[in-house]
């Protein structure tokens, strides 16, 4: 019996390039630019937006994230557990 079997792969970020641990606030920060979210490269905006998805964070904070979710959902760039589409987003 393979142990590996029973573990799951968590589809969302949680953790930014530097390996810096994704937290509710670091994530509204780098999605929406503010703080420490000032300057962030745009993969660790996508990783920010993974972790409010995939936590369902983006759901219950004001209702820009929300609307922006669920707008980048309908676009292709995440699925609605939070897994991007790293290829498509690479496309763009």
């Amino acid at each position: 019996m393979n142990i590996n079997q029973f573990k799951t792969k968590n589809a969302m970020e949680t953790k930014f390039e530097d390996e810096t641990q994704i937290t509710p606030y670091l994530a509204s920060a780098y999605a929406e630019g503010f703080c420490e979210g000032e300057g962030a490269s745009q993969n660790d905006q996508v990783r920010a937006w993974s972790y409010l998805i995939g936590t369902g964070l983006a759901y219950s904070l004001q209702g820009w994230y929300g609307r922006t979710a669920n707008s980048m959902i309908e676009d292709g760039l995440f699925e609605k557990d939070g897994t991007v589409n790293w290829e498509y987003i690479d496309s763009l």
